[in-house]
């Protein structure tokens, strides 16, 4: 059955992935969000080399945790899922230079790949560990439309698994959800609140204070692997 191990909650987090963020990382985008321009970043360069160095090694044990119960990450390198601290302001009228986050995502084709993963948003007052699928193309929205209403008894043992709900109270983000039911369905679909949907993703916040507790990571990755039913289901779909 494609779906029977979508329910095994472990937390068998191993003892070597253990690392927190330095206050000094922490200290370097609060500055640059109040200094966010190119003169400030270059004579500040050191501290954001040491920032990006201490986020990396951040990245390698999350990698190596959720190795444990999702294999294929295990494949990924920290430059296969960390993102670029430059803005492309191309098209936006905000024309600073730099994010004020250090973010990475973790899916078995890398950042970049169009499947559902785990993320990890570093920002001071703003973080959080998230996963899913976010604003997908078309046709793979398309497609998990289809599997949630092929399989909507499935997809709500997933959501509501008392661990899962633990981690996620508030549920799926429904920010961007359509107002009209999706062309083919009725609104009296029991799966009508979900099928409305544009993503599918969750997030637990982490306060600044958790950034650098010794045990920040496993509990990212405990998060993390309360999503994986979530994650698989997603991935079946676009399969």
């Amino acid at each position: 059955m494609i779906y029977q191990y979508l329910f095994l909650f472990v937390h068998s987090v191993p003892e070597n992935i253990t690392h927190m963020l330095q206050t000094t990382t922490i200290k370097f985008l609060l500055g640059l969000k109040k200094n966010n321009n190119k003169p400030w970043f270059e004579t500040n360069r050191k501290a954001y080399e040491s920032a990006k160095a201490d986020y990396t090694v951040l990245v390698d044990r999350l990698i190596a945790g959720i190795a444990k119960f999702d294999t294929p990450i295990g494949e990924l390198k920290a430059k296969d899922c960390l993102f670029r601290i430059n803005r492309d302001v191309r098209f936006s009228k905000d024309k600073s230079p730099y994010k004020s986050n250090m973010g990475a995502s973790f899916s078995g084709g890398g950042k970049k790949a169009d499947e559902a993963g785990y993320y990890f948003h570093f920002e001071p007052g703003r973080s959080f560990a998230g996963g899913g699928i976010y604003m997908p193309q078309a046709p793979t929205l398309a497609k998990i439309r289809q599997e949630i209403d092929y399989n909507f008894d499935v997809f709500k043992k997933i959501i509501d698994n008392k661990t899962f709900k633990k981690y996620f109270p508030t549920g799926l983000d429904i920010s961007d959800t359509l107002s009209r039911p999706p062309k083919g369905y009725d609104e009296n679909n029991p799966a009508i609140h979900f099928l409305k949907l544009k993503s599918f993703f969750v997030s637990t916040p982490f306060a600044d204070a958790a950034l650098s507790e010794k045990n920040m990571s496993k509990e990212i990755i405990k998060a993390f692997e309360a999503m994986k039913p979530l994650i698989d289901f997603l991935n079946h779909a676009v399969e």
